[in-house]
């Protein structure tokens, strides 16, 4: 009998999780799987799910929530074998957008019986593994002010985008990559490792999860007014066209900021940092997925 661990995020969304735990019980009940079901607290989670991992000895872990949600899975789940499989009802469900993820809960659910795995790279920043995207300037701004508001919602996100708009400060980095170094300024900065945010917005046309490297995507000081364009490209995935974006592709950077910058990764803060050492950590982990 296949042995299913369930992360369950019951803060993730805003929204009430009862519809998702009915389902995760029919689901198991109808495949008869094993199963159990972990809710996270936002304490302790990393070390209880690895506990529960050598207890239970899961075929698979099945993630319920935002990409913060995800994040605790694949620390759980590193130097091992085991798949994750994602059932997205987070405010930001990056990973699932860019793996492809059916939203409806019972569609995502049934690819734990019927989907493909797929390896792909993780980023080690700072000594933390980071899956998605990770940032410093306007967004890691934007999700230290998320995380202190008890509301959730793409609405709530945008208000904080906005607000921070009007506050944007240009940092100096020297970026050290293998073949040079170089001199930028900039209001932001992303390390992705994906291409786009969970809104849907693509802010690295040329990310891959496969291959290896990932992007700096530096954006330059750039008029308010032209927010509203480089949103629309983003969305259409013709950011690189802009003149305020620079995308570079590396598997290892060094990045020294003139002064003390918030860094975030995967919607979680990891504190105001001068120095940035990332590299990629090739085809670390699994997820479970309806294509490759």
């Amino acid at each position: 009998m296949k042995r299913v661990l369930f992360i369950v995020n019951p803060f993730s969304g805003g929204i009430d999780k009862t519809i998702l735990l009915d389902s995760i019980e029919s689901f198991v009940k109808n495949h008869h799987y094993s199963h159990l079901i972990y809710k996270t607290s936002g304490s302790e989670d990393l070390e209880q799910v690895k506990k529960l991992i050598v207890e239970f000895q899961p075929a698979i872990l099945a993630v319920a929530g935002g990409d913060g949600t995800v994040l605790t899975a694949v620390n759980a789940v590193l130097d091992t074998s085991i798949p994750i499989a994602i059932i997205p009802v987070g405010s930001a469900n990056g990973m699932a957008k860019e793996l492809n993820i059916p939203t409806d809960i019972f569609k995502a659910l049934t690819l734990i019986e019927s989907g493909i795995d797929l390896k792909i790279d993780l980023l080690d920043i700072n000594g933390q593994v980071c899956v998605h995207l990770a940032d410093v300037g306007l967004n890691a701004k934007v999700v230290k002010r998320f995380e202190q508001d008890p509301n959730r919602g793409l609405w709530v996100y945008g208000k904080y985008v906005f607000r921070e708009l009007f506050q944007l400060r240009i940092n100096r980095f020297i970026i050290q990559l293998p073949e040079k170094k170089i001199k930028r300024f900039a209001v932001s900065m992303i390390f992705a490792n994906a291409s786009k945010y969970g809104t849907g917005a693509v802010i690295n046309p040329v990310g891959s999860l496969t291959d290896g490297k990932f992007e700096l995507c530096i954006i330059k000081q750039f008029p308010f007014w032209q927010f509203f364009i480089l949103a629309l490209k983003a969305f259409f995935g013709k950011i690189s066209n802009s003149a305020y974006v620079e995308i570079i592709s590396t598997s290892e950077a060094i990045i020294k900021a003139s002064r003390k910058t918030l860094l975030q990764a995967d919607g979680e803060i990891l504190g105001k940092v001068k120095r940035i050492v990332i590299k990629v950590l090739p085809q670390a982990v699994t997820f479970r997925v309806s294509s490759v």
